[in-house]
């Protein structure tokens, strides 16, 4: 087609305004992702007593195949740079969640493993925690979308019943440490 002066007319995206449907749908979905995010923020800080940021990086360690991983990889999967993980890292480690160690065979690099404390803390609050996600996405997304969003999580058997797994109530020991030396607080 071509306007009165000559010229080709634009070609109009499909849809409305002018992002293609792809990146509309991207700007949706991290618009969600964010929402999610910030209805988890305090129910992450109540039941785990540590930030969101270090949440993921536990969940990263718990979800991973090895015992442990190296500081390098994991600021490489989570997009992070290497001075905030390792402030991260020294909390969760001053909580006893992680232990860091020299990695074998080259001693300028650093590994880092959940310890059985933060194992036992993660199986009794993640159930609850993606029950949480469950809702949030439901709140977030519209009914037939939530569906699709829904359908992109894993499914894993509901085994949990939100009860003492290992008849340790709620003593984690994690106490008030988000109040000492700067870490657990609501990180950014």
């Amino acid at each position: 087609m071509t306007d009165p002066s000559g010229s080709p007319a634009p070609v109009e995206p499909p849809g409305d305004g002018l992002l293609p449907a792809e990146l509309r749908s991207w700007m949706r979905l991290l618009a969600a992702a964010g929402a999610i995010e910030q209805q988890l923020r305090a129910r992450v800080k109540d039941s785990m007593g540590v930030s969101h940021e270090e949440f993921l990086l536990l969940c990263l360690l718990a979800d991973q195949p090895g015992t442990s991983l190296r500081m390098t990889r994991i600021a490489e999967l989570l997009g992070r740079p290497k001075t905030r993980l390792t402030y991260q890292v020294a909390c969760l480690q001053h909580a006893g969640l992680v232990t860091r160690n020299s990695a074998c065979g080259d001693r300028r690099g650093i590994e880092v493993a959940l310890t059985e404390k933060a194992r036992l803390l993660l199986s009794e609050s993640t159930g609850p925690l993606a029950d949480a996600v469950s809702q949030a996405i439901a709140r977030t997304a519209c009914a037939q979308r939530f569906t699709e969003l829904h359908d992109l999580l894993p499914s894993i058997p509901d085994t949990h019943d939100h009860g003492d797994h290992h008849g340790h109530g709620d003593q984690h020991g994690h106490g008030d440490r988000g109040d000492q030396h700067g870490c657990g607080g609501s990180a950014g």
